[in-house]
């Protein structure tokens, strides 16, 4: 019995060995893409052209974030991003709370046909063409309201947050009636401020979905002045001529050391640091916000 015990205990010892092996395999080829767009971003473009860069910086220089930053329209595309990620993601989040806070109530007459009718929207869509179209009609086209009108409401979240609504007690909301509140009030004053961990969840969902976004700008914006960073990103990456891109940068006298795939490693850490530090602020809220739901007591 000792021995069965002895050889069930080894074998889970070398089973924990395996595991922790293979989270440390799978963190690392997970983390070293990024950690190489790093280091070669801080890195002379020039010099990176001979390769053997995998750790360290071989030669460190800032060329390619200055490059980056002297590049015409960069910073207003930046400046677009952050307005569109922050209107958006406020709005998005107020319009698809006060929708499902409407459809988390189980007195709402006709509640369940709106429910089947938004679940049809996860499977099914109007397609690119029709879509374009409307925008078009909505006269969209080229303007700031496209990045926030179209995804003011998403069927998914609002299932979240339905789901969360269904789970704050009810005396909550019959004592504020007592007081005399409305639906308003209760939504406004009472439902808003105890739904903050599903509340920072889809800000947070939402918000990298609107800093990562570039195909709006790219379908159905023209005016440059208007494109987000990302889709500036897009450029830069779609460039079919280094050349080009060097000769730019030399012209307006920042350096002569980058190079086309430098800067587009630079601008790569420059559009992905931002929406990376948002993290640690919502992490608390965005752990119990993921198990909204999981558990039923």
């Amino acid at each position: 019995m000792l021995w069965a015990l002895n050889r069930r205990t080894k074998g889970e010892a070398l089973f924990d060995t395996l595991n922790t092996l293979a989270m440390i395999i799978i963190c690392f080829l997970t983390l070293y893409p990024i950690w190489y767009v790093l280091v070669n971003a801080f890195n002379d473009g020039s010099d990176a052209m001979s390769g053997g860069i995998y750790w360290w910086p071989r030669e460190f220089s800032l060329d390619n974030f200055k490059a980056v930053f002297a590049s015409p329209g960069i910073m207003t595309a930046m400046g677009i991003t952050v307005a569109k990620t922050v209107i958006g993601t406020a709005v998005h989040v107020f319009f698809t709370a006060m929708v499902a806070y409407a459809l988390s109530r189980r007195d709402l007459i006709g509640g369940k046909i709106y429910i089947l009718i938004g679940t049809v929207t996860l499977f099914f869509g109007g397609g690119l063409i029709p879509t374009f179209l409307l925008i078009r009609d909505l006269h969209l086209l080229d303007n700031f309201l496209v990045y926030i009108i179209p995804a003011m409401f998403s069927f998914f979240d609002l299932i979240i947050f339905m789901t969360f609504f269904r789970e704050i007690p009810s005396g909550l909301e019959e004592a504020a009636r007592i007081d005399g509140a409305n639906d308003w009030s209760i939504f406004l004053r009472v439902v808003l401020p105890v739904s903050l961990p599903v509340i920072a969840t889809i800000s947070l969902f939402h918000g990298v979905y609107q800093w990562n976004d570039y195909f709006t700008g790219m379908i159905y914006i023209n005016n440059t002045d208007l494109q987000p960073i990302q889709t500036y990103l897009y450029r830069v990456v779609a460039q079919s001529s280094s050349n080009q891109m060097v000769a730019a940068v030399q012209g307006s006298g920042v350096t002569k050391t980058v190079t086309s795939q430098s800067i587009k490693l630079a601008t790569m850490v420059v559009t992905t640091l931002p929406i990376v530090f948002v993290y640690p602020f919502l992490q608390k809220y965005f752990v119990k916000g993921m198990m909204i739901g999981s558990i039923k007591g």
